[in-house]
């Protein structure tokens, strides 16, 4: 794919594996379209740079989304589903599991990418681009505590497993990260030390291949996807 006049959208921008990923894009010379919810934090993390759109708001907001489709008339290449809600931290087994809290992260781990996709694909299919949904080990993990992250999370890689086989123009990717120096990450294990975790810097190079490379759709894990 040749980067010279490229667009991208990435979710959840501000921090974490969205920041580091929006400003790789940026230095290769692609125009990014990123969303947060902190409109400050976002200012800030990416203040000076040229060549983004920040557009500040709730990705569960159908108007926030109108607002990022709206910022791309001639449609992207690239969407980066990144923004992910955690839930209830400490996180809380499932007989006890808030369901308005269950409902919140449903709606922004797999209804929002899901809805943010719908108003992009005319775009994506006329500009044959890519999709990457950030999924997570706890979507094929039974891990204690994580029955409400997880499972949006599995919910995101069937939707784009299905997707995938739906849409042939289109690269449709799940991709896991694996464990990293984040705040959503902190939020999981409150007042525990993180800091052994990988940054999300050294994740990018593996999103990046799935941009740039002709691999298959499907689910992959970054520390896998071929160098």
């Amino acid at each position: 794919m040749d980067n010279g006049t490229h667009v991208a959208v990435v979710t959840g921008a501000s921090r974490g594996l969205g920041l580091a990923l929006t400003r790789e894009l940026v230095r290769r010379g692609w125009r990014v379209i990123a969303d947060a919810r902190d409109g400050d934090r976002l200012d800030a993390a990416l203040s000076g740079l040229t060549g983004v759109t920040r557009i500040p708001g709730d990705v569960t907001d159908p108007g926030h989304r109108g607002e990022i489709a709206e910022s791309a008339p001639d449609g992207v290449d690239l969407l980066v589903n990144n923004a992910s809600a955690l839930g209830p931290s400490p996180q809380p087994a499932l007989a006890g599991y808030p369901l308005a809290e269950l409902e919140r992260v449903y709606a922004v781990n797999t209804i929002a990418p899901l809805a943010l996709i719908q108003l992009l694909l005319p775009g994506l299919r006329r500009r044959r681009g890519r999709i990457i949904d950030i999924s997570s080990d706890a979507a094929v993990e039974p891990y204690e505590g994580w029955g409400g992250y997880g499972s949006a999370k599995a919910a995101l890689d069937q939707l784009t497993a299905i997707l995938a086989a739906e849409e042939p123009a289109v690269r449709v990717y799940a991709c896991d990260p694996g464990d990293m120096n984040t705040d959503l990450h902190q939020q999981a294990f409150p007042g525990e030390d993180i800091s052994d975790r990988p940054a999300p810097e050294s994740v990018v190079p593996a999103l990046l291949r799935l941009v740039e490379r002709d691999l298959p759709s499907g689910r992959y894990q970054a520390s896998a996807i071929p160098v």
